[in-house]
């Protein structure tokens, strides 16, 4: 607790007057007035955030964070629990998904085991980018009793921070979120119906492909699990207790922590939005650090970033999670960034400038 009090104490508003003086720089660039749009804004976004006025997204990582979900016993998932350990090992292995995307741009994939249900075996010394930090074997069927401990919950979180914080060691530019847990859309749809108190009906959708059954199922239990635990909106680490996972609170640690240190954190999905919607309760300074990377398929992730009031990069469809989301789109930040730092300015490149009227 006390690591993550001095975490939350760290983190400051952005630096909102170096943003107006950017504005000032891109208004200077060879082109019309604002006619690059949200690349200018994400430039502005990436200075105020970092407090650099040229900054270079030289060290870009994606943290997958994997974990089990014991509500996964009451049949809530198209997959059983086995996959998350598999998925694990093809990450270690480079055959995700995120394993092609982040190699794409250039970003070093952090995997770390924060609850699988199973031991994973590695030799650390030939997978220096896993980290085994295991809470527990995944957690209880929170359609019984709490998913967690409050003292797992803190361990989740505060296992994220000190990921995040021995990384910094190597370089964090910008970083981004992901993760892999067989029924972690039904915590994360729970999670969200407490913090925006939409209808459960609104913001549960069908994860990993589960039909229409298995939907009405689904719902079903996330609407027993609220009623069995009564999670506290007003205590943001209640609610991951009762009705949230290892992974999601090892990713709100990331996030706190990124923002501590000044450092853009670029959200993939609707899980990862949810690890995003327990740090902004936590702190609601730390919205101001996060760049939304897409908006998913899942309904829920809509509902996620309209209450944080954050507007996605990217709309592709998307719902596989791992951080695929977040490497496309720290590739348009860093575009952003280049645009700020490379194109020439009227007068270098002697190029007239708009007639004054």
């Amino acid at each position: 607790m006390d690591r993550l009090k001095a975490t939350i104490e760290n983190i400051t508003n952005i630096n909102s007057e170096l943003m107006q003086e950017t504005q000032k720089s891109l208004d200077n660039l060879t082109k019309p007035l604002g006619s690059l749009g949200r690349l200018e804004d994400i430039a502005k976004l990436v200075v105020g955030i970092s407090g650099n006025q040229s900054p270079v997204l030289r060290n870009k990582i994606i943290f997958t964070f994997a974990a089990d979900h014991g509500v996964t016993e009451e049949g809530v998932s198209a997959y059983p629990k086995e996959v998350t350990a598999q998925m694990v090992y093809n990450f270690l292995n480079g055959g995700a998904g995120i394993n092609v995307l982040a190699k794409h741009v250039g970003a070093r994939v952090v995997v770390a085991d924060l609850g699988v249900a199973e031991k994973i075996k590695v030799q650390q010394s030939k997978f220096r980018y896993f980290k085994d930090k295991k809470v527990n074997f995944g957690t209880k069927n929170f359609a019984k009793g709490p998913a967690m401990t409050r003292e797992e919950a803190l361990k989740s979180i505060e296992a994220g921070i000190d990921i995040f914080e021995k990384e910094l060691k190597n370089g964090a530019d910008i970083i981004g979120t992901g993760e892999m847990g067989i029924g972690n859309t039904t915590s994360a749809s729970a999670i969200t119906a407490v913090f925006t108190g939409k209808p459960v009906e609104s913001l549960t959708g069908r994860g990993a492909g589960i039909d229409d059954k298995r939907l009405e199922n689904k719902i079903r239990i996330i609407k027993t699990g609220l009623e069995v635990n009564k999670p506290d909106a007003k205590d943001a680490i209640d609610v991951l207790a009762k009705v949230g996972g290892f992974e999601i609170g090892g990713l709100t640690g990331v996030i706190l922590t990124a923002a501590a240190h000044k450092v853009p954190v670029v959200i993939d999905g609707f899980i990862s939005g949810s690890a995003a919607l327990i740090a902004y309760h936590i702190e609601p300074k730390t919205k101001e650090y996060m760049i939304a990377a897409h908006c998913s398929v899942e309904a829920g992730h809509k509902i996620i970033l309209e209450h944080l009031g954050l507007k996605p990069i990217l709309d592709l469809n998307l719902r596989l999670g791992e951080g695929t989301g977040a490497a496309l789109a720290i590739s348009i930040v860093e575009a952003s960034v280049k645009i700020l730092t490379q194109m020439a300015t009227f007068k270098s490149a002697k190029v007239s400038e708009k007639n004054k009227t």
